[in-house]
């Protein structure tokens, strides 16, 4: 079990296919939407970056408009899980030293949780951000975390994370953060 802090330094979110015909069957959807806008404005304000993917955007459209613009790029993939199409070299590509992943997304038992496998897999730390990840059904969700869960996943909470990037209140961008945490619903 991880149970090393999120060093921000090292630091990267991964928004996985959060998709404009996907969300609308996704339980929960404008909450787990909002937790990961949270997460990705938290992750701008201090300099982490935000990767986006999409799976068969031709299918399943772009993904939401908002997540679009809060990311720094977007990967299209066919496989679902999206280090087989290249996500962790631009992983590499985005932040030098990259080691710890923040995951998030749709659908969390399948692509999101095969994303993060693989990340493991390829000998990253990830963070799985369980409010901000989402499937058609709660039974699924709650075996896709109960699984990350057991394959050394961390399963953290929206907050959990940007307080941690931050460390402290003394942070230079500790009051921009918590204006973001305090407007979340």
């Amino acid at each position: 079990m991880t149970t090393n802090a999120i060093d921000a330094s090292t630091s990267a979110l991964v928004l996985v296919d959060f998709q404009t015909r996907l969300m609308p069957a996704i339980h929960d959807a404008p909450n787990v939407v909002a937790n990961a806008l949270l997460l990705a404005r938290a992750a701008q304000l201090l300099g982490i970056p935000v990767l986006g993917t999409e799976q068969n955007p031709a299918g399943l459209g772009p993904n939401v408009a908002e997540v679009r613009r809060a990311c720094d790029r977007t990967l299209s993939k066919q496989r679902f899980d999206a280090c087989a199409d290249g996500l962790v070299e631009a992983l590499r590509a985005a932040r030098a030293g990259c080691e710890h992943v923040v995951v998030a997304g749709c659908e969390a038992h399948v692509c999101m949780m095969q994303t993060a496998l693989g990340l493991l897999r390829a000998g990253m730390r990830v963070w799985v951000v369980e409010g901000a990840s989402g499937s058609r059904r709660p039974s699924d969700h709650a075996a896709a975390m109960r699984r990350l869960a057991q394959a050394n996943a961390t399963l953290v909470t929206p907050e959990m994370v940007v307080f941690e990037w931050l460390r402290d209140s003394d942070h230079p961008k500790f009051r921009d953060v918590l204006a973001l945490v305090k407007a979340a619903p």
